[in-house]
């Protein structure tokens, strides 16, 4: 138990990564897009997704309401950037891999926590869940780099007629999905990096002994 410190440590962050990988797959909040024609999207301010754009509208609604207007995006949206058809694949193989990693975690601290001493066995997990942590990882910093490029350059979206959104903005900024997504990426990777550690840790106490 004593060279399993770093370990612990890896599986508390790796579930908060998970959880936040899951969180930012979710919310609607990957880009901001201000834009200058009110008639539809009346408060000027659209939500960009990776599976949806929202915007409040006050049309067809009585005086003093207003509703949130949401369009799917859909397989058949060729006229959406690869960036979010990327986001899409690998935020799920993201979420897939990560809990792979919670669970290889959990095998091998269990057994160290019941003094079973296969030794090659629980490293061989710790190293299993420390490669899928940071696959992981890698898996969300693709996308969220990828689509805060498209926030700082500024880049159009041809989004078809019924999404009622405009093909770009005045201005866009990076929404709550992006901040999200690089402090799962640094919690991931930290894992993954305690988690392959163990054999180190390991050798390194034996050599003592």
């Amino acid at each position: 138990v004593s060279t399993s410190h770093l370990q612990l440590a890896a599986f508390a962050l790796g579930t908060v990564g998970w959880i936040l990988c899951i969180v930012s797959m979710g919310i609607v909040e990957w880009r901001v897009w201000y834009v200058d024609n009110t008639t539809i999207i009346s408060s000027g301010i659209a939500w960009v997704g990776i599976w949806k754009v929202c915007f409040i509208s006050y049309l067809h609604v009585s005086p003093g309401y207003k509703e949130q207007f949401c369009h799917k995006f859909s397989g058949y949206d060729s006229s959406m950037p690869h960036e979010i058809y990327a986001a899409q694949g690998l935020l799920m193989i993201a979420m897939f891999v990560g809990f792979l990693g919670l669970t290889a975690t959990i095998f091998a601290l269990r057994n160290v926590c019941m003094g079973i001493t296969h030794t090659a066995l629980i490293t061989r997990f710790f190293l299993v869940g420390g490669f899928f942590y940071v696959f992981a990882g890698l898996c969300v910093l693709i996308p969220v780099s990828w689509n805060f490029y498209s926030v700082t350059h500024n880049q159009s979206i041809a989004f078809p007629p019924s999404s009622y959104m405009p093909s770009s903005p005045v201005v866009q900024e990076a929404g709550a999905a992006i901040p999200i997504g690089i402090v799962a990426v640094i919690l991931l990777l930290l894992s993954g990096t305690f988690s392959l550690s163990y054999r180190l840790s390991v050798s390194t106490n034996t050599t003592t002994k």
